[in-house]
């Protein structure tokens, strides 16, 4: 009677404790995916901006996008991100009568002036072509402007040749040759070969 008595007491004292035990296992378990996924949120919220992307560019890939981002910033007039894309040491060559701008400061000062001039300002790239080496590459390609100047509309095109130095594992433009082309564009050349005209007899 002695040993069932005590088999009962503890029987009845442990099962309390138990279910205290388990109950906490389940609030605890319950609470670890609501935690994870407030760290992923928090991870995630913590991104930067300008992340970079997950799956790896070529070469090439890494200055056609580069290009974007660039001419993207210089429309919009975002100058860190137009930086971002151009050395310190940078040379500017323009298709008039001028000295080369040499150095970010100093084109910097010719930017603003020019766009402190446009407004609605749209500048299309096409028919680019872009060329690698481990260290340098170039690119060429052309371009359609168009805005307003001085509270006029405005229209243009040309071509832009660009050579770029691989530095601390990222392309950034050394060297910028842009030319106006004059009077009306010629039809654009298609990237695409066309079929073969029949010869005439």
């Amino acid at each position: 009677m002695k040993n069932y008595l005590v088999h009962w007491i503890a029987s009845r004292t442990l099962q309390p404790a138990f279910a205290l035990l388990l109950a906490a296992a389940l609030v605890l378990a319950a609470a670890a995916p609501a935690a994870a996924q407030n760290n992923k949120k928090k991870k995630k919220d913590a991104a930067p901006v300008d992340a970079t992307p997950m799956i790896p560019l070529s070469d090439e890939q890494q200055i056609d996008y580069m290009i974007s981002e660039m001419l993207g910033a210089w429309q919009i007039g975002d100058i860190e991100k137009l930086h971002k894309d151009y050395a310190d040491d940078v040379a500017f060559v323009n298709g008039g009568w001028a000295p080369p701008v040499i150095g970010w400061p100093n084109y910097l000062a010719v930017y603003q002036q020019q766009r402190a001039r446009m407004q609605q300002v749209r500048l299309d790239r096409f028919n680019t072509y872009i060329k690698v080496t481990p260290t340098v590459g170039w690119a060429c390609y052309q371009w359609e402007f168009a805005g307003t100047v001085d509270g006029q509309a405005s229209s243009s095109h040309g071509q832009t040749t660009l050579v770029l130095e691989k530095r601390n594992d990222r392309w950034v433009i050394v060297h910028n040759h842009t030319s106006l082309i004059e009077g009306a564009p010629a039809a654009v050349p298609s990237t695409s070969p066309q079929p073969a005209k029949p010869a005439a007899h």
